[in-house]
């Protein structure tokens, strides 16, 4: 792709995404969003492959019916209450309309069906883009409207992402895949606590994109999009395939990792809330998405060739590494000792 293009795309979403989490007005947030949908398209459907306009056009079509619904939302509430300010939002129909529309747009379940396929019909890159960057303008929405939304269908929705998002994960030998099963999982995290307490749904979503960016970045360094090419990561680069094990496990939230302090905070939430039969549901359903985790790492760092897997082994890489996998690595692991920080700016 041309640079001046890629500038010109990177520019629009910078600016669809400042509009949308800047913005008071309804319209204006819509707006937003619509640039970053449109900003994104080229950059999935880049490759010219089948494959990626299929996912080009699927992400497109489920974009635009969430924008819809959001307008829809927003015109019935300024109807009913003659308010078109964000913060502003009480008509209960409204409310209902705008958890759907945002649950679209994020990918919770059950409208959770078009993310794996789109993420799986773009590059690395891209799909670090989909998982990372354009969900925080929904997000961040929620956050501004989360005093006005239902608990009981935020929790359903909740419980049922993290119960698809670790089931359906279990049988993906596609990476891509099973990294959108993991954020779909995630997003089921944030979204059973953003109404009791939206600075720890935002601090549970920036540490789920500063582990996913490690893992993306990790599999764009090593050139691993499925199971079978991830068996050979260990005498390729063994220090990369170490870092992708730490990071899983912290993203899988087992202590003493960074993944465990969200975790460990939301139950604590929900237990003083409580909400201790669905701090349990919402737990244990996360052992699911422990398993492909576990999965991943086994494979990442356990398996040596000669093996069983049919696929030819490739040179060991000798290339130098972006500095960024190993400070994002690094944060990924190691950000649990400053947890009493966090829980008092929180």
């Amino acid at each position: 792709m041309n640079p001046q293009a890629k500038l010109v795309f990177a520019l629009s979403l910078l600016l669809g995404s400042t509009m949308a989490i800047s913005s008071n007005h309804w319209i204006m947030a819509w707006a937003g969003l619509e640039i970053n949908t449109l900003a994104v398209l080229p950059l999935i459907s880049k490759s010219h492959h089948p494959r990626a306009i299929e996912a080009a056009t699927k992400y497109f079509l489920v974009q635009a019916t969430a924008s819809t619904l959001i307008l829809f939302s927003s015109m019935s509430n300024a109807w009913y209450i003659g308010q078109w300010d964000i913060t502003q939002l009480t008509c209960p129909i409204s409310c209902v309309i705008l958890t759907a529309a945002i649950a679209m747009k994020l990918g919770l379940a059950p409208f959770h069906f078009w993310f794996p396929e789109v993420l799986q019909g773009c590059p690395l890159t891209t799909g670090l883009l989909l998982s990372t960057a354009m969900k925080f303008p929904p997000i961040t929405l929620l956050y501004m409207t989360s005093h006005s939304l239902n608990p009981s269908l935020l929790t359903t929705l909740a419980i049922l992402s993290t119960a698809l998002g670790g089931w359906m994960g279990l049988n993906q030998t596609q990476i891509r895949k099973i990294l959108a099963f993991s954020s779909i999982s995630h997003l089921g995290w944030m979204a059973i606590i953003i109404i009791y307490s939206p600075k720890l749904a935002l601090l549970n979503f920036y540490l789920y994109v500063m582990m996913t960016a490690t893992v993306f970045l990790i599999m764009n360094s090593i050139q691993s999009l499925k199971l079978s090419t991830l068996l050979t990561t260990w005498a390729k680069t063994p220090s990369l395939s170490a870092a992708l094990m730490l990071t899983l496990l912290s993203l899988a939230g087992l202590p003493p990792l960074t993944g465990f302090l969200p975790k460990w905070l939301i139950v604590q939430e929900l237990v003083n809330q409580e909400m201790a039969p669905a701090a349990t549901i919402i737990a244990l359903l996360s052992l699911l998405s422990l398993f492909f985790y576990l999965r991943l790492a086994y494979c990442a760092t356990v398996t040596l060739p000669p093996h069983t897997a049919n696929h030819m082994k490739q040179w060991y890489i000798d290339k130098p590494v972006n500095v960024s996998v190993a400070i994002l690595t690094t944060m990924s692991i190691l950000l649990l000792p400053i947890s009493p920080v966090i829980v008092a700016l929180i």
